[in-house]
């Protein structure tokens, strides 16, 4: 059993009452799940400030309670500790609460507007095949070893995160690979993590309805670099114009990768295909299972982050090229009677973009487009005609439809991403509500060869309206469409 006292070790704090001798069960930030000799951590949070719910921890048999300030608190048997950002400490306390579980793994952190998932499960499948055992916290899925785990978030809480990789080392994990969300690194949920890398793939127009801001939205990528320790590698994307920006800052060893600028890790496309890619990776001929540019810089951060990892080339390369895509990443779909559906989880102007890109760089120009997008309730209302306006630039016919409404009246999305087609425009467009219906019309419009892409939702296997979540998978309704269930 825990004491106190090791959980505040190394944290800054001031003990207002009671004893850091104390033994503790468990930590909670919820005051709801407090309960006898647990430890409640008062974090204000972006909804709901926790210090409201101190008394009602105390009430429930908390053994201390971890807070930014105590009014008007009847402290009873609960010890009392201050320190001055709650929030910031959460994922130390977790930390020590689990024997610092970071500290026996290598940490590699994977962060960016798009690209975080493929690259940090193909690390993760790619240390399998290499015979390691792994970790990965995703947006689809965490595994701890090989045992699947459901997803929550892109980066969960802190505590979950310690408690992940406290598992992970309990399971003989020698690595883990994490997506890094902007919200995670914003809201302090990294904190306690010693990693061991971090990779940066790319900056576009995202969750600016957080962020505010496009620069606030950098900056929280570039705290994560900013925050590397010194014996970390930081990998960026030497094409991508932000890349040297997050590494201004960083004491960690500074590599990229890319494909038209100078990179210490070089590629280039030799062939593309629907079902794959002939890559030379620093002169080394691949063939690979993925299609789109995008995937091939995906295939370059998970290549330099192997090697800078202490992997061989001559390993690596080779597993490289057995790996297949990421569920609802670029997800090709056949028919019978020759028609592509292409589900992708692209949901921001510049994802949809580079997927649009990888179909046009292998289409003949001989067969039709069909794009179904749509866009999510109570999120960033700016990119909505911006979606819009790149799914008319490389479509022959767009269908605009539901993403996940939430909130939201899903025809008023829909008209909000109206407003980004020009009127000349207008006839290869069509508004469906019905996400079902509008994937069903796109596909019978299809003819043999045609590619219709469905993109926004990609591996969810949900659809949330006014609150409720609705089974939905872009997937099963393609595969039942085309008879193929």
């Amino acid at each position: 059993m825990k004491q106190l006292r090791n959980i505040l070790q190394d944290i800054e704090h001031q003990l207002v009452s009671g004893s850091a001798d104390v033994s503790i069960q468990n930590l909670h930030f919820d005051s709801r799940k407090v309960g006898a000799g647990d430890v409640f951590i008062a974090v204000p949070g972006t909804h709901v400030d926790g210090h409201r719910f101190i008394q009602q921890a105390i009430a429930q048999g908390a053994a201390a309670v971890i807070a930014e300030r105590f009014e008007d608190v009847d402290e009873g048997a609960s010890t009392l500790v201050t320190m001055g950002d709650t929030a910031g400490a959460l994922g130390k306390l977790a930390s020590n609460y689990y024997d610092n579980p970071s500290a026996r793994l290598k940490v590699v952190g994977i962060t960016g507007t798009n690209g975080k998932t493929t690259i940090a499960t193909l690390l993760y499948l790619l240390f399998k095949k290499l015979g390691y055992q792994a970790g990965l916290i995703s947006t689809i899925k965490y595994y701890v070893g090989d045992d699947e785990l459901p997803a929550t978030h892109t980066t969960p809480d802190a505590l979950q995160i310690q408690s992940l990789m406290a598992k992970m080392v309990e399971a003989g994990c020698e690595y883990c690979f994490m997506e890094v969300s902007s919200h995670a690194i914003h809201q302090e949920r990294i904190a306690g993590i010693a990693f061991d890398g971090g990779v940066f793939t790319n900056l576009t127009h995202d969750h600016l309805d957080y962020h505010q801001t496009f620069a606030e939205y950098l900056k929280a990528k570039k705290k994560f670099f900013d925050e590397l320790p010194k014996g970390a590698f930081a990998l960026t994307n030497a094409d991508e114009k932000n890349g040297s920006v997050m590494l201004q800052n960083t004491v960690a060893t500074k590599k990229a990768y890319g494909l038209k600028s100078l990179a210490d890790y070089k590629c280039k496309v030799l062939e593309k295909h629907f079902d794959g890619m002939l890559l030379s990776i620093d002169g080394q001929e691949v063939w690979t299972h993925f299609a789109g540019l995008f995937n091939a810089y995906n295939l370059m951060a998970v290549y330099a982050s192997a090697l800078l990892l202490g992997a061989e080339q001559e390993l690596v390369l080779p597993a490289i090229s057995e790996l297949k895509p990421v569920a609802g990443r670029f997800e090709i779909i056949r028919s019978t009677d020759g028609k592509y559906a292409i589900v992708d989880y692209a949901h921001t102007p510049d994802a949809l973009k580079n997927v649009l890109n990888g179909i046009s760089e292998i289409r003949t120009g001989n067969e039709q487009v069909i794009t179904v997008v749509g866009a999510g309730g109570d999120r960033d209302t700016t990119k909505r005609p911006i979606m819009a306006k790149e799914a008319i630039l490389q479509s022959d016919k767009v269908i605009l439809t539901s993403d996940n409404p939430r909130s939201e009246d899903p025809a008023q999305i829909i008209a909000d991403m109206e407003t980004g087609i020009e009127a000349h425009q207008r006839q290869k467009v069509l508004s469906i509500v019905s996400r079902k219906e509008a994937i069903r019309t796109a596909c019978m419009l299809a003819q043999s060869g045609d590619i219709v892409l469905i993109a926004g939702k990609g591996h969810e296997d949900y659809q949330e309206i006014k609150g409720v979540k609705h089974h939905f998978d872009d997937r099963e309704v393609v595969k039942e469409i085309f008879n193929l269930n």
